[in-house]
C-alpha cells in the first residue's frame, strides 16, 4: 500500500496558544507521524468572536510557544489575507503547493467539528484533506455518529477510520477521532485571568506569558469586546 507523507494544518485564533493546544500538538505528530505539522493562526474568523489579540499578536505568541520544537512550524497565510478567514480557501492553497502526493490533514477540535456543515464551501474540505478531530474540555466526545446533524451524518458516514496509519493511504477525504490528553485549560479562561489581574504561569509558556505582560494584552476593553459579525 502507498504510504504518503502527512502534512498537519493545525487552525485556530490561539488566543492566547497555551498548553493545551500544545499538548495535543505533542500528542498528534507522535501518534500520526507528520513529515510537516503547522500551525496557522486565522484572521478573522467567521464562526467565533473577534480574537482580542491582532492578528500580528496572535502569531507572534505561536512563534513564542513553538520555536523549540522542531516538530512546529508557523504559517502565517491567514493573518495576511484581506477579508474574512475561509479554511476551504487556506486549504485550496496548500492542495496547490503540494499537489496530489501528500495527505493532508486538517485538525480541528470536536466542538469544531458538529460545526462543519455551517463553513463555506464545507463539502469541498473532504476533497483537499483528511480531519482529524481532537476532543475539547467541555466539547462531545467523538465516540459514536448519533446526535449529529443530519448534514454530517450523510457527508461523512463512510469517511471515518479508527487507525492513524490509513490517513497515508490516500491524500484525502477520510475522518479520524485521535486519542488525546485533555487539558482543562482554555483561552477564555486564560483572557479571564489576565483581566482580573491574577497569575497565568503553567497554562502557557513563559515566554508567551511575557508577550502578554510586555505588550498589555488581555486588559481593560476585555469584557466589552463585541461579538465578530464576519464570515470564515
Amino acid at each position: 500500500m502507498t504510504s504518503l507523507a502527512l502534512i498537519g494544518i493545525y487552525g485556530g485564533t490561539f488566543d492566547p496558544i497555551h498548553f493545551g493546544h500544545l499538548r495535543v500538538a505533542e500528542e498528534l505528530v507522535s501518534d500520526i507521524a507528520f513529515n510537516r505539522f503547522f500551525f496557522v493562526p486565522a484572521g478573522t474568523p467567521r464562526l467565533r468572536d473577534i480574537p482580542f489579540a491582532s492578528k500580528t499578536q496572535r502569531a507572534g505568541m505561536v512563534a513564542l510557544a513553538i520555536q523549540d520544537n522542531p516538530d512546529f512550524l508557523l504559517d502565517t497565510r491567514e493573518i495576511k489575507r484581506e477579508g474574512v478567514s475561509k479554511t476551504v480557501e487556506t486549504l485550496r492553497a496548500y492542495r496547490s503547493e503540494y499537489g496530489e502526493n501528500v495527505a493532508l490533514c486538517l485538525i480541528i477540535g470536536a466542538d469544531t467539528f458538529l460545526k462543519i456543515h455551517q463553513w463555506c464551501d464545507w463539502h469541498e474540505v473532504f476533497e483537499l484533506c483528511h480531519v482529524v478531530i481532537v476532543n475539547r474540555p467541555g466539547s462531545p466526545l467523538i465516540k459514536h455518529k448519533q446526535g449529529f446533524p443530519e448534514e454530517i451524518q450523510q457527508a461523512c458516514g463512510s469517511r471515518w477510520i479508527t487507525c492513524s496509519a490509513s490517513l497515508a493511504s490516500q491524500p484525502y477525504g477520510l475522518i479520524y477521532a485521535a486519542p488525546t490528553t485533555l487539558l482543562d485549560i482554555s483561552a477564555t479562561q486564560i483572557r479571564a485571568l489576565v483581566a482580573a489581574k491574577k497569575s497565568i504561569r503553567y497554562l502557557l509558556p513563559d515566554a508567551v506569558s511575557d508577550y502578554i505582560k510586555t505588550h498589555q494584552l488581555y486588559t481593560g476593553e476585555y469584557e466589552f469586546k463585541k461579538t465578530g459579525q464576519h464570515c470564515s
